[in-house]
């Protein structure tokens, strides 16, 4: 019995300094491709690669998965940070949802039941296009779990993002193809009709990317997947799917108190000027050279700013 007390009395101060470990913020996990598999059953693709604070990745589209990012700015990314790469439900390498689960709510449910799997503290997020509306709703809801936000090229309004590409896509159109638009029309039925203006005639790519370089980039690993799932694009306009997100959050940033960076792009008439109307009590905004993918076409400006914030983020 004596042995047994002197044993748990020196074992108890390693256990504290474990248990310390376990939980503090932003420590590192191990690389690879865990085996995550969401409460309702959906099997996600998860792949942790590179050194730092863990981040995770929040991809846009909706439903592009994050294969581009992946390839393309993660040898970069993972400089910065332990990045983990993450395909939503119904996205590229993941399994499509039950009863189609494509809510907001749900896809917020997705990232902490992701965070609690890999026994994670804190992260980081950083997103992308859409997903600036999901990660922003995650750090809103689990402002616990949140070391810092990191809006590239981000949406927070869906409306308004749609406004500015309706408005600016259909000036991209040349004059004598393009049909009339009626102003006054909703503005669904005016994204829809230039959207599909653009890819008709194959400009789509002029309002995502600076250099055409990128786009064949972009193309060449979208080639190489070979079994992408698009089931969270083709459900996201369902009812009982789509309201969660045309919420405007930009209004709830002046309550969320972590630090954020904000990288909106120069030219990026995807997203428009949404970073005019962010609030953050601790944000920085740096603007990126280019169009909506800075993450893809700025790389040496992006790390500084990465650099920089993941400094400035708490211990």
């Amino acid at each position: 019995m004596k042995t047994l007390l002197l044993l748990r009395q020196a074992l108890l101060p390693l256990l504290v300094v474990l248990l310390a470990a376990s939980t503090s913020p932003g420590r590192s996990i191990a690389n690879g491709t865990p085996t995550v598999t969401t409460s309702d059953g959906v099997r996600l693709y998860v792949r942790v690669a590179g050194q730092g604070r863990p981040c995770v990745f929040v991809h846009g589209g909706p439903g592009a998965g994050a294969a581009v990012q992946e390839a393309l700015a993660g040898p970069m990314l993972e400089q910065q940070f332990q990045m983990i790469y993450l395909d939503q439900r119904g996205s590229g390498r993941s399994a499509s949802a039950p009863a189609g689960a494509y809510g907001l709510a749900r896809l917020v449910q997705d990232l902490e039941e992701l965070r609690q799997q890999l026994h994670i503290d804190k992260w980081v997020l950083l997103s992308h296009s859409f997903g600036g509306i999901i990660a922003t709703a995650y750090a809103r809801q689990y402002p616990q779990h949140t070391l810092g936000l990191v809006l590239s090229n981000s949406i927070l309004n869906l409306p308004a993002s749609m406004e500015s590409l309706a408005t600016h896509g259909y000036a991209l159109l040349p004059a004598a193809t393009r049909p009339p638009l009626d102003p006054a029309a909703p503005l669904p039925q005016r994204f829809g009709m230039v959207m599909a203006l653009l890819n008709q005639q194959r400009l789509m790519n002029q309002m995502m990317y600076t250099h055409d370089s990128t786009a064949a980039r972009v193309a060449r690993v979208q080639r190489a997947q070979t079994a992408g799932n698009h089931d969270f694009a083709a459900s996201l306009y369902q009812p009982g799917v789509i309201g969660g997100y045309l919420e405007d959050f930009s209004a709830a940033t002046a309550s969320m108190t972590m630090p954020v960076l904000v990288l909106p792009g120069q030219a990026d008439d995807v997203t428009g000027p949404q970073y005019q109307s962010l609030h953050f009590p601790h944000q920085q905004v740096v603007i990126m050279p280019g169009k909506h993918n800075a993450l893809l076409e700025s790389p040496l400006e992006m790390r500084g700013a990465l650099a920089a914030f993941s400094r400035k983020l708490p211990r």
